[in-house]
């Protein structure tokens, strides 16, 4: 018998020989032959060839179709040379009428039934570890002397008539410092499946238990390592499954057929196609992914907002990379709560500013053309006013569709719970995220103040205590907009308020956010988050990230993102809009076309116009 050791350096053609006469003494293929392409096998009748091709195509990610045969066709010449597929695996499964009815070590006595029976080559995970193992990422079932570990997931495939199922996954504990090279190292080899489609959580998937892999053998992770998912070929045996045809077989889930293609090295040739991951959640634990390219504008535009023509010292708030971690983090939730309202004005009716509700619109706008879930929580006093502004940019195509207006007055921590989870359970949370965009912030002392040091907490209900509540609730991530320290969510900066803000010693928001955005004016952060979510939603990596590398990608859906993005003649109807309801601005009580006593034109119009040139170049 021939045992492991070696069998890294074996050539294809002699692993297909070892199997043919049964002297091959491995349970799993990984870690042989390395180097060279290996593939996931599926053979169906002819009837259903078509159709299971159009499956692969619309679920490429675990689906990476190598060679499809023609019926009765027993070798695969552009693949290999001399091969046949009805002895060259270690093992098959066989499924009748969807049922897995035992394993074979060979097809030779169903020779008859395979001349009317397509084979489908698909790409496999195995191929990849070459690359893995040059750029220094450990392969721990190798150290481990086991197969990989594979998971069923809740995430569904592209239904192609009677094809269907869930997408399967392999995982691979990977070292938290070896993640951006595993992923660049893998990216390219789209034959192997390409880069992971998820980085953290299994739960994020819908699996509730590493230890107990429905395929494959469970791999022991070590301290710091953070579990890396990929789509995997094993797909296609949940498909086969389902399709209940009346004859069908696979090879084993942990059997490979090895191909003469060598995996040659591919390295990436524009900067574009670099993928970078970002850090965006600790509870539960998430990394998402997006290109080089789509990472700078947004960094771009973080430069742009953090302009300070107030000369309020908004600079020393900035923190780099929160406009970027909070977009990816929006990009993946499905509900949204965005709230807002400062009532600086005391003496007026209204007393709100007109910095903050733009900046809300505009990224409802967007969110709602991603197809989630937005709702905006008020002041009760403000419900009526908020109201009609909505209806107002629904009428004036601001927004496409009305977004709900809520009221938060709370007074405890379970009142917050119950606001943000379904019967208050921790595991059923409503929202996935939560913005604070120029909303009165609670300072240490329990106080709301305006920039003047004025409390203005008769006029403010008590939407910090969501926020605080939402650090304790796993899946819900919060953000925080503000331009002067004292808005929710800017306790995350709440010293550089102190030291750099006029009266920031008393107005400082005590409430942090996950992420802060610091702009030079409120809105701006607003704009900036819409058009973010514009680069990342139209970023082929990240969109197939969101996809998990099944389904079609949705690039096809790019001109209503593009409609929805925030523009001078949006802005300038909805300040309009405002002046007419009394909204004031900021600093002056202007009931002109300014806010924050900076002239709509010259200003705010010139900022919207860079934004808009940088996310559209």
């Amino acid at each position: 018998m021939f045992f492991s050791r070696g069998l890294r350096s074996l050539l294809p053609l002699s692993v297909r020989s070892l199997i043919q006469f049964n002297k091959l003494n491995i349970s799993n293929t990984s870690g042989t032959a390395m180097g060279y392409k290996q593939a996931k096998v599926v053979i169906l009748h002819k009837s259903l060839a078509d159709d299971f091709e159009k499956f692969c195509h619309a679920n490429n990610g675990p689906l990476p179709l190598l060679y499809r045969s023609k019926p009765g066709e027993w070798k695969c010449p552009s693949l290999s040379s001399n091969s046949d597929i009805r002895t060259d695996c270690l093992e098959y499964n066989i499924y009748e009428y969807g049922a897995s009815t035992g394993t074979l070590r060979s097809l030779k006595d169903y020779s008859d039934q395979l001349k009317n029976m397509v084979t489908f080559y698909l790409g496999c995970s195995f191929s990849f570890e070459k690359a893995v193992h040059k750029v220094g990422v450990p392969l721990r079932n190798a150290e481990q002397k086991c197969n990989i570990s594979m998971y069923k997931t809740s995430v569904p495939c592209f239904r192609v008539a009677r094809f269907s199922c869930n997408l399967v996954v392999a995982m691979r504990p990977i070292p938290e410092d070896k993640l951006e090279a595993v992923v660049e190292a893998t990216y390219p080899l789209k034959d192997s499946h390409g880069a992971p489609v998820h980085l953290g959580d299994p739960g994020l998937l819908g699996i509730q238990n590493l230890s107990n892999p429905d395929y494959g053998d469970p791999v022991q992770p070590q301290s710091g390592n953070v579990p890396v998912f990929w789509a995997c070929g094993v797909t296609g045996l949940e498909a086969v499954s389902n399709c209940k045809s009346p004859l069908a077989f696979t090879l084993s889930p942990e059997c490979t057929f090895f191909t003469n293609l060598k995996n040659e090295d591919a390295t990436v040739h524009y900067s574009k196609e670099i993928p970078k991951i970002h850090f965006i959640s600790q509870n539960p634990v998430h990394y998402s992914i997006a290109s080089a390219t789509a990472v700078q504008k947004i960094r771009d535009l973080e430069s742009l907002i953090a302009i300070d023509p107030g000369d309020r010292g908004v600079k020393h708030l900035c923190c780099q990379d929160e406009l970027l971690k909070a977009c990816l983090s929006l990009s993946h939730a499905k509900s949204v709560l965005i709230t807002t309202g400062f009532p600086t004005h005391f003496n007026h009716e209204p007393p709100e500013e007109n910095d903050g509700p733009p900046g809300a619109i505009a990224m409802a706008a967007m969110l709602q053309s991603l197809e989630k879930d937005v709702v905006i929580v008020t002041d009760q006093r403000a419900m009526s006013l908020n109201k009609k502004i909505i209806e107002d940019a629904v009428q004036k195509g601001i927004l496409k569709t009305p977004v709900p207006v809520l009221s938060y007055q709370g007074g405890d921590a379970e009142s917050a719970l119950m606001f943000l989870c379904e019967d208050g359970t921790l595991e059923r949370p409503r929202f996935n995220h939560l913005i604070a965009i120029e909303r009165a912030g609670m300072a240490v002392d329990g106080n709301y103040y305006n920039a003047r040091k004025v409390n203005i907490k008769h006029l403010v209900d008590p939407i910090d205590e969501l926020f605080l509540a939402a650090h304790t609730i796993p899946g819900i991530t919060t953000t925080g907009i503000g331009d002067g320290g004292n808005e929710l969510g800017m306790g995350k900066v709440k010293e550089a308020v102190r030291r750099h803000i006029k009266n920031g010693d008393v107005i400082a928001c005590d409430v942090k956010a996950d992420f802060t955005i610091a702009a030079g004016v409120s809105n701006w952060g607003g704009y900036a988050v819409a058009c973010a979510l514009y680069i990342l939603n139209t970023c082929e990596i990240h969109d197939r990230y969101l996809r998990k590398a099944v389904g079609l990608p949705r690039l096809s859906k790019k001109a209503a993102w593009a409609s929805a993005l925030p523009s001078i003649i949006k802005e300038e109807k909805l300040l309009k809009t405002l002046i007419q309801h009394g909204v004031r601005s900021g600093l002056t009580a202007s009931l002109e076309m300014e806010v924050d006593g900076l002239p709509f034109y010259n200003i705010h119009s010139v900022m919207i116009e860079k934004l808009l040139a940088k996310t559209l170049q």
